[in-house]
C-alpha cells in the first residue's frame, strides 16, 4: 500500500463566491457535482456566504446531475434532489450523454460544476460547445502525501523487480508516482518496469492517464469500484 495523494483545501474561494452569488441571485441553471468529498466541502465552503439552509433550498430550484453514487450520497444527506444520475463508468462522456440523450437546455445557460482536484477540462469544453457558460467551482486540490516514504519504496520495488502488479485507483496516482520517481532519477526505469507486469486501473479517465506513459493496462473492472477491481485483479493473476 502506497499512498499517492492527498486532498488539500483551495487555497483561494474566488469560485465558491462567484458560485455562490449566482445561485442566491438565481442565476444557475445547471449544477454538475463530480465527487462526494467536492460537494460535501462545498457544503462546508457555502457557509460563509448563507446559512445551510438557504444553500439547500436555492439549489433544490436548481436541475442537479450527480457523477456517480459518491456525490449521490452527500446529496440524499444534504436532502438536495438529483435530476439525473450517471451511468458507469462516470467519466465526463456519460456526463454529457446524460445531458444530451436528456435534451437538457444549455444554450445560452449557466452551468456550474463541482470539480476534482485538477480542472475537468473535456467536460467544461464540451458543456461551452453546447452554448453555456461554465462556473468551475474547485473547493479542493491534490497534492503528494506529507510523507512519501511508501511510494518512493514502491518506486524502488517496482524497479528491482519486486512487484508483479500494481492497481490505481484514480489518475492523479499515476502522475504522483512519476512525478516522484522523476525525483528519484529512476522515471524511465519506473516506466519500463510498470510495462513488464499487470496493472489493474479502476476505469476510463485512469487507463487514460497511464496511457500517456505508454502503459496499458491489463484490466479495468466490470464496475469502476474498489471490491471489483480488487476481486477481479485478484482473479486474474490466479
Amino acid at each position: 500500500m502506497a499512498p499517492a495523494t492527498r486532498e488539500v483545501p483551495a487555497s483561494k474561494n474566488e469560485d465558491v463566491g462567484r458560485f455562490a452569488a449566482a445561485l442566491l441571485e438565481k442565476k444557475i441553471d445547471l449544477t454538475i457535482f463530480l465527487t462526494g468529498v467536492g460537494t460535501r466541502a462545498l457544503a462546508s465552503a457555502m457557509e460563509p456566504f448563507c446559512e445551510r439552509e438557504r444553500f439547500i433550498a436555492a439549489l433544490s430550484n436548481v436541475p442537479v446531475v450527480a457523477r456517480g453514487p459518491k456525490p449521490a450520497a452527500v446529496l440524499r444527506e444534504l436532502g438536495i434532489p438529483i435530476t439525473w444520475n450517471v451511468p458507469e463508468p462516470n467519466t465526463w462522456r456519460e456526463v454529457l450523454q446524460v445531458l444530451d440523450l436528456n435534451h437538457v437546455p444549455l444554450e445560452g445557460r449557466t452551468v456550474a460544476i463541482q470539480e476534482y482536484g485538477v480542472p475537468s477540462r473535456e467536460l467544461t469544453a464540451g458543456i461551452e460547445k453546447r452554448g453555456a457558460s461554465v462556473i468551475p467551482i474547485h473547493v479542493y486540490s491534490w497534492a503528494l502525501p506529507e510523507d512519501l516514504a511508501p511510494l518512493r519504496n514502491a518506486i524502488e520495488r517496482l524497479v528491482h523487480g519486486e512487484i508483479k502488479m500494481a492497481l490505481f485507483t484514480a489518475a492523479v496516482q499515476v502522475h504522483h508516482l512519476v512525478q516522484v520517481s522523476e525525483g528519484m532519477g529512476v522515471r524511465d526505469s519506473l516506466v519500463s518496469a510498470l510495462s513488464r507486469i499487470k496493472i489493474a486501473s479502476i476505469g476510463p479517465v485512469t487507463s487514460e492517464a497511464l496511457a500517456e506513459y505508454g502503459l496499458t493496462p491489463s484490466l479495468e473492472p466490470s464496475h469502476p469500484k474498489m471490491g471489483f477491481l480488487v476481486r477481479e485483479a485478484a482473479e486474474m493473476n490466479s
